[in-house]
Parts: C-alpha cells; sequence; structure tokens
C-alpha cells in the first residue's frame, strides 16, 4: 500500500495493493490496524453510495462544530475528480483545495478529515461513489459552499455542470462562519 501526503496537512492519497489474476482482483478497501499505521485513527459509522452521472458536481458540503465528518472516498465504478477545500481557520492553508482523480480502474482511495468541505465532479458516463463517515449525516449541521466560487478557482473538469439548487444557491466561501468550523485542538 503507498500512503501520499498532499501539501494540505492531513489530507492522503492511499493507493492500495490489488491482487490480479484471470479471476479478477482483491483488494483491502479498509483495516482499522492498517490505515491508523497511516495516522487515519477514526472511528466510522457511515457508510454512503451515490451513483451519478457525466457533469455532475456534488459540492461542496461540510458539516459543522461535533457534526464535522472526516471521510474515506473511493470510487466503485467510473471516474471522479474529488476535491476537498481547507476550511480550517487556523490552517496555514485555509482556502486552499487539494483535487485528486479517483477512479474504480485505479482503486485509489482519498482520505478528508474533519475540518474540510468536500465535493466531487463525474468524468465518467456514470460513476458509483462510495465513501465511509466519521459521523453521522446532520442535516441541522450541513453547510455548503458554492462550488463555483471564483475566490477558490476550483477547475471541475466539465464543460456545463449538473448541480442540484442547494448547491446551485450555496453561499461564498467568505461567508463561512469561524465559530462553527471544526476546531483541530
Amino acid at each position: 500500500m503507498n500512503v501520499r501526503k498532499t501539501f494540505i496537512d492531513g489530507l492522503l492519497v492511499i493507493e492500495p495493493d490489488v491482487f490480479e489474476d484471470e479471476r479478477g482482483y482483491f483488494f483491502e478497501t479498509f483495516s482499522k490496524l492498517r490505515y491508523k499505521e497511516f495516522g487515519i485513527d477514526a472511528e466510522f459509522v457511515q457508510d454512503n453510495l451515490s451513483k451519478s452521472f457525466l457533469g455532475t458536481v456534488r459540492g461542496l458540503h461540510y458539516q459543522v462544530g461535533e457534526k464535522a465528518q472526516g471521510k474515506l472516498c473511493q470510487v466503485i465504478k467510473g471516474k471522479v475528480l474529488d476535491v476537498a477545500v481547507d476550511i480550517r481557520f487556523e490552517s496555514p492553508t485555509f482556502g486552499q483545495h487539494f483535487a485528486t482523480e479517483l477512479s474504480g480502474a485505479d482503486k485509489k482511495q482519498f482520505w478528508i478529515p474533519p475540518g474540510f468541505a468536500h465535493g466531487f465532479s463525474v468524468l465518467s458516463q456514470e460513476v458509483l461513489f462510495s465513501y465511509k463517515c466519521t459521523n453521522y449525516y446532520s442535516k441541522a449541521d450541513e453547510r455548503t459552499i458554492l462550488y463555483s466560487d471564483p475566490e477558490l478557482k476550483i477547475d471541475w473538469k466539465v464543460d456545463h455542470p449538473i448541480v442540484s439548487d442547494k448547491d446551485e444557491n450555496a453561499p461564498l466561501f467568505k461567508e463561512i462562519k469561524e465559530d462553527f468550523i471544526y476546531k483541530t485542538a
């Protein structure tokens, strides 16, 4: 297994060991003991799976306060551009984002700890996107940031994004409030 740190502290790209032969393939998608060795000492409480189509952009989503979520993301089928925006006010990379392509073919995973807004765009005809969460979904604590906020300068790699009303009408990045954001200390 190869675990790569990014320029934003806490974000990890994980390339699992995949064992392939004429029957197909096998790999571990999660092992608490192994992932703890790489700094992911999280208790996952909820798994989510979404199906989306080419050009869809989902995000940027996060939960506030004690309901903040860490996410271990991977693609089962298809290809996405997965994006995390640092919303930790005390972070030297506050407001910066990291993007990586994930696909069912490469089987990479993306670890996004609490303190980040998350979104993805679909780069294939169809995608099955799976992610493990460290906290339960809470509608009352969910927030969004406008995916197309010019301050964030995210290239979603899609020409005509398909976006929900909620995501299309989300607040700008500069409107997020420090009082509600996850604190690392």
